[in-house]
């Protein structure tokens, strides 16, 4: 009897015996596609099978342009909307994402029954692809809804304020998909294929700043910061163990390599490195999220009056725009400096008058 991986390998051994079997004279050409190609078996991909890849990427500003301009050639758009400010906002969506963007904001101006699709219907089926669809009806307790706005303050204020982090463009404290009770919504300024050490550091540090604004303002911690943990900590040991960023470690990639073939079941990589090694990963992951936590900390209870605000604000409008969020760090800003300069301006008054105490006697 055979078992499952004898009929794996002898499928493969069959497709190889047939892609040898065809006449090079034949003009036949072997095409194939796959999401996985890193564990493809190298049989495959020697020369005379498929030995030419050709990457079909996510694409760029100017191919997410001419994606949407196709899809969007079966709707009423609105004269003034510009359809290369919609592919600015979408990085990293591909042409399925698109096409549904362009269908949901149809439905969404059909239903207010309106004539042309504006900017605001692609705002919203934005959202509603990468967060959810909104649900207005989910009752939460005054309690937890405090909470999320904090949370999510939290999260934009380290955004605006942490050099390297992408911009807020939206918060958000109305529930979406299937557990998000907000969301912080950033989009980048440009297409990115590259990050910096200091740009990943900066984008821990936005993942933390929920918790860290729940610290604060309620000397308590919820278990609405998960997901953000999750993804900090996947950052952190990503840094260590494939990009090298660590100088305990040094210039090591420490990621195993895949295991080839078609296997069907999950395959993880084998630890190629000692327990120490293993000990001292589990160290620096410590070490950036700890740093990372408490650069948060000291930027929130810097601008702990901006926190209040924007948690205020969202808890009346449940939904703050960028405008909005800057008009309050500046503000904030102006706030301080001017508290700055009264108490610069308050102690060189109290150190002159200490000065003319002192040289009275001597007239």
């Amino acid at each position: 009897m055979l078992t499952s991986n004898d009929e794996r390998e002898q499928t493969l051994n069959q497709l190889l015996a047939e892609m040898d079997g065809f006449d090079p004279n034949q003009g036949v050409i072997i095409m194939a596609a796959t999401n996985r190609p890193e564990i493809l078996d190298a049989a495959l991909l020697r020369p005379g099978r498929f030995d030419r890849q050709i990457l079909v990427d996510r694409p760029d500003i100017k191919g997410r342009t001419k994606i949407l301009q196709l899809h969007a050639k079966k709707v009423k758009l609105s004269p003034d909307l510009d359809l290369a400010i919609v592919a600015a906002k979408t990085p990293g969506f591909v042409g399925a994402d698109l096409a549904n963007i362009v269908n949901e904001a149809a439905l969404l101006a059909a239903r207010q029954e309106k004539e042309s699709i504006e900017m605001a219907e692609f705002d919203e089926a934005i959202e509603r692809v990468v967060a959810g669809l909104q649900k207005k009806s989910h009752v939460i307790n005054p309690k937890e809804k405090k909470i999320v706005a904090y949370h999510e303050s939290g999260h934009a204020l380290v955004a605006e304020l942490v050099p390297g982090a992408d911009p807020v463009s939206k918060i958000s404290i109305i529930p979406r998909g299937i557990a998000a009770l907000g969301y912080t919504s950033q989009l980048p300024t440009e297409d990115r294929y590259l990050m910096t050490r200091s740009e990943l550091l900066a984008r821990i540090c936005v993942l933390l700043g929920g918790r860290v604004a729940e610290e604060i303002v309620f000397g308590d911690i919820s278990t609405g910061a998960q997901n953000d943990l999750q993804r900090a900590t996947e950052i952190a040991r990503t840094m260590i163990t494939q990009f090298g960023m660590s100088e305990k470690l040094g210039f090591v990639s420490l990621e195993g390599p895949r295991t080839a073939t078609f296997l069907m079941v999950p395959t993880y990589s084998p630890k190629e490195y000692s327990e120490e090694t293993a000990r001292l990963i589990d160290e620096e992951v410590k070490q950036i999220l700890t740093e990372a936590h408490s650069r948060a900390r000291d930027l929130l209870i810097s601008r702990r009056a901006a926190l209040e605000e924007l948690a205020k604000l969202l808890l009346e409008k449940e939904v703050v725009d960028r405008p909005a969020l800057q008009a309050i760090l500046k503000v904030r800003s102006i706030d301080s400096i001017k508290e700055k300069k009264r108490s610069a301006d308050t102690h060189g008054n109290e150190n002159n008058e200490g000065n003319v105490d002192q040289e009275q006697p001597k007239a």
